[in-house]
């Protein structure tokens, strides 16, 4: 089966070398050692059991905030090892975790997985949510190494599709049948998992950890900080969009046009979603007529043959999402007026802000569902929508809070997936 999968990667990597090229040149260096995508990670000296938590992006390493709280606190003595497939994920890991071994999830060649895990040598592997590989989980199960799905989901648009088509879905049937468990956010996700040959006996509804994760405070650190670098003004309302996608930041500012005839007071934040729209973002706004503040050089951007512009925050910089939300009086989550799935609102909730979202929220469908159905989402229809949603929240302070509030008491009341994650891991480490 190695020897299959390696064949297919290797064709695939010579078909696709010329873009793997142009996305090395325009993107720029990773800062992750060569090295480190054929398995030479940094290698484990302690002999003790070791969890290897494994999560795509940021969204999952944060996630994992509270898998690491708890395997710390229950059972001290094992080692927790941590890794992400992109640089803002690996870059937050290191960020959460400055004293565990953090690493870049390597191509997915077998021999670069046997020398990955000859280096580690874990007890156990937990993938979040559904970053699984054939190879991985193939050289694990030969090893005798138990590897786990936390916090599962499978998106019909995207993982259902792609795992169902016809070669694909018997490496896929075979690859999820060797899973020795998968926690899933919720019954459909488990019926998903169930089709793509995992053991039923194997699922466990756990619900979301991102539940446990999500902070529950009225102030964030380092966001008084955050709004006197940017010259917010705490004292007036600010909108806040945040996880943005193409096409979503010009809607915006057309809202925020309209907005600013009743609410001339009002500040926009725009925090896109990937680092490489930043720069895009940022002319996008200066062509808009309003001075752009770049959080990441603090020096404002200004339109020419404008008189007194106003200014939009550009949050361009990783790891301060959760500072802007915390300083916002009304939140739009992003990805969402576009068809791009939509992104996490469980944060947002937690610190008690009204959210808005549109209706593209596939990857995202349980959480919006659920604060939706307790009074502390509103799902618009499309981004004609906007300006009057955020209007209304503006002028209704009491409709603010109550969204708020019903928003943190939902994820409040739907905690727990954490512990019963780590007792299928303490389970199966013993």
């Amino acid at each position: 089966m190695t020897i299959l999968l390696d064949l297919i990667y290797g064709l695939l990597v010579c078909v696709g070398w010329p873009y793997l090229v142009y996305r090395r040149l325009t993107r720029g260096p990773s800062g992750t050692p060569l090295r480190e995508y054929f398995g030479g990670v940094p290698s484990r000296p302690v002999s003790a059991r070791c969890v290897w938590l494994h999560g795509v992006s940021l969204g999952e390493i944060n996630a994992t905030r509270t898998l690491v709280a708890e395997l710390h606190q229950r059972c001290p003595d094992t080692i927790v090892v941590v890794s992400s497939t992109t640089k803002t994920g690996l870059d937050q890991a290191r960020k959460l975790y400055p004293n565990l071994i953090t690493f870049r999830f390597p191509l997915d060649f077998s021999f670069a997985i046997r020398r990955l895990l000859t280096r580690i040598r874990p007890s156990i592997i937990v993938l979040l949510e559904l970053e699984a590989w054939p190879n991985l989980i193939e050289v694990a199960a030969a090893r005798g190494i138990p590897v786990i799905i936390a916090n599962g989901r499978l998106t019909v648009e995207k993982s259902m599709r792609r795992f169902n088509r016809p070669v694909i879905r018997w490496i896929a049937r075979r690859m999820f049948g060797r899973l020795r468990w998968v926690g899933v956010q919720d019954e459909t996700y488990a019926q998903r998992f169930i089709e793509l040959g995992v053991d039923p006996e194997r699922i466990t509804v756990t619900g979301s950890v991102k539940y446990d994760a999500a902070d529950i405070s009225d102030r964030i650190d380092g966001q008084d900080e955050l709004a006197q670098a940017m010259g917010l003004d705490e004292s007036q309302p600010l909108w806040v969009c945040g996880s943005t996608g193409p096409g979503e930041e010009a809607m915006i500012l057309d809202a925020y046009s309209k907005l600013l005839e009743q609410f001339p007071a009002l500040q926009l934040a725009i925090i896109p979603r990937k680092p490489e729209r930043f720069d895009d973002v940022a002319e996008l706004i200066v062509e808009r007529g309003y001075t752009c503040l770049r959080r990441s050089t603090g020096a404002p951007v200004v339109p020419r043959g404008v008189v007194e512009p106003r200014p939009v925050a550009l949050g361009d910089t990783m790891g301060e999402l959760r500072q802007f939300y915390a300083l916002a009086t009304v939140v739009f989550v992003g990805r969402s007026l576009v068809p791009m799935g939509g992104s996490d609102v469980m944060e947002v909730a937690g610190l008690a802000k009204p959210i808005l979202v549109g209706p593209h929220t596939e990857n995202f469908t349980q959480a919006v569902v659920l604060l939706k159905a307790e009074g502390g989402c509103r799902q618009l229809t499309s981004s004609k929508a906007l300006a009057g949603a955020v209007s209304d929240l503006l002028r209704h302070p009491d409709r603010r809070e109550k969204m708020g509030q019903a928003g943190r008491a939902a994820i409040i009341s739907r905690r727990g997936a954490t512990a019963l994650t780590i007792d299928e891991i303490l389970g199966l480490l013993s």
